[in-house]
């Protein structure tokens, strides 16, 4: 398993873009470990938002997302549905 994560220059200066990313690391750390599987990477991307934010809502919103990543919708695989295509479907070639 391995967490990466990125801050836009959007967020701030440096000094709030290295507090956003410190919280997402601390979040990451305090995260139950049935939470994070082996097997996947995980790309957090920090938002202004993550610095106003009590950090107990953070761990939860973050608890509530893993969740919904490992959870498959009733009769399906998760394997290939997003953005409604099937799993045989190619991706988008883009414009002509």
């Amino acid at each position: 398993m391995r967490v990466g994560f990125t801050v836009s220059k959007k967020v701030g200066n440096a000094v709030e873009r290295n507090r956003v990313r410190r919280r997402l690391r601390e979040m990451v750390r305090l995260a139950p470990p049935s939470g994070m599987q082996p097997g996947y990477d995980y790309v957090l991307i920090g938002r202004r938002r993550a610095l106003d934010l009590p950090f107990h809502r953070l761990l939860e919103d973050f608890n509530q997302a893993l969740g919904r990543v490992h959870t498959a919708p009733a009769g399906s695989d998760g394997a290939g549905t997003r953005a409604g295509r099937s799993p045989n479907t190619p991706p988008h070639a883009g414009t002509r």
